[in-house]
């Protein structure tokens, strides 16, 4: 069988798998699990349309850095065949660690576990699969091969991973101010002192790059909406995991048993071999089958959660620039527990707060993104661009949140 194939991408048209291996890692098992877990998590509830997956993402983010490592080697810049795959299947697997709903329950199902460190363990249990060939890969992945532009291509400010996942969003979700111009960002890349950088003509369109991401996390991974709902699925199974403590019974798949019923961190998968295997059995479809099953759970508290999100009846919210007052709190909660019937010590699976964060450059020596000016010197974005709003992008903005049911009335 021909492992030249072609995969019609609704964003870039046509994506080339060139590689045999390449194609042997799309068709492992661990790979096509990220089909059945959605790139935006519960962002649909929102954009009908954010329907897409990381399976999409991966693929689209391979076929960016294919174009990145073809355009840096017409600028002179040696990059082997070795190198050229080892990058591709570093980017192919960056987020084949990812829990079911993407990033919304990503500290829930391990506590205390970015999804790199998971990817990690995946690409090191793949390498032993694949006789070793993923050494280079994964090399790259880590930040600890050679030459550092190879990582800063899969991980940086400045990323193909961020190249695809905006694009993407924008287009699946429809929010076009979203839009960048990634292929132009990408003919801008070079390497200068081992390091990715852009040539000065292409500051602009890293301009409207930065832009576009602060609008697409205020518009759509922020969406106040959004929050609600990612907020109400760990509140989900937190309640779960608390009434598993308390020994009463709450059907699950095994898989998810296995982490709800323990707390276990990443350390744990070295002494618990079975840890990856469960983990990787599971997807989003494990967790709708899981809260469509328990919305008839006797305990009052998970059936009422799971109800509310199934039915779209999801939390209302307040944002704010400042925290929220504490007299607004007591009065969520003194209707929450009054309208509800619940117990004072259940108001904290309904009344919840918090901050949420949105960062779209961040300007230090260490990650800053650098600019290659027509006299071959580097200075960074910041200093090399002449308009404000950069500066201004570099600023973290804060907002603080009240979220409580919908259907208590204040």
């Amino acid at each position: 069988m021909s492992k030249k194939k072609i995969i019609n991408d609704p964003v870039y048209g046509f994506i080339e798998i060139k590689n045999d291996l390449i194609f042997d890692l799309i068709e492992h098992p661990y790979f096509q699990r990220l089909r059945r877990i959605k790139q935006l998590g519960l962002t649909d509830l929102v954009y009908p349309g954010a329907l897409h997956t990381r399976f999409h993402h991966a693929l689209g983010a391979m076929h960016l850095m294919d174009q990145a490592l073809s355009s840096i080697s017409a600028k002179g810049i040696a990059i082997s065949d070795e190198e050229a795959e080892a990058a591709k299947i570093a980017i192919l697997l960056h987020d084949v660690g990812h829990s079911p709903f993407s990033h919304a329950l990503e500290h829930s199902i391990l506590f205390h576990v970015k999804h790199e460190s998971i990817s990690e363990l995946v690409m090191e249990k793949l390498n032993q699969e694949f006789g070793g060939k993923l050494r280079m890969a994964i090399e790259m992945f880590r930040n600890t091969y050679s030459r550092r532009f190879f990582h800063q291509l899969i991980s940086s400010q400045l990323d193909m991973d961020r190249l695809d996942y905006l694009n993407r969003d924008c287009f699946f979700t429809g929010v076009h101010e979203g839009t960048i111009g990634a292929e132009r960002i990408i003919k801008m890349l070079n390497v200068a002192n081992d390091e990715l950088v852009i040539d000065q003509k292409g500051i602009y369109s890293v301009e409207n790059f930065l832009t576009a991401r602060r609008l697409m996390y205020w518009q759509v991974y922020l969406h106040k909406t959004t929050i609600c709902a990612e907020k109400m699925t760990v509140q989900i199974i937190d309640r779960v995991r608390h009434l598993l403590k308390k020994k009463v019974v709450v059907p699950c798949p095994d898989s998810l048993a296995y982490f709800l019923s323990k707390n276990l961190t990443v350390s744990d998968f070295s002494s618990k071999k079975q840890g990856l295997t469960h983990f990787m059995n599971l997807d989003d479809h494990d967790i709708w089958y899981s809260i469509k099953q328990w919305m008839n759970h006797p305990d009052k508290v998970l059936s009422l959660l799971c109800k509310m999100l199934v039915t779209r009846k999801l939390f209302s919210i307040q944002l704010s620039n400042t925290v929220i007052p504490k007299k607004e709190m007591e009065k969520a909660k003194k209707a929450t527990m009054k309208q509800l019937d619940l117990k004072e010590s259940d108001l904290k699976y309904f009344i919840l707060s918090g901050t949420v964060s949105n960062e779209a450059y961040i300007h230090n020596k260490h990650k800053e993104i650098k600019i290659l000016t027509k006299d071959k010197k580097l200075v960074n974005l910041v200093e090399a661009s002449d308009l404000p709003n950069i500066k201004a992008l570099g600023k973290i903005v804060k907002k603080h949140y009240l979220c409580f049911p919908k259907i208590v009335s204040l």
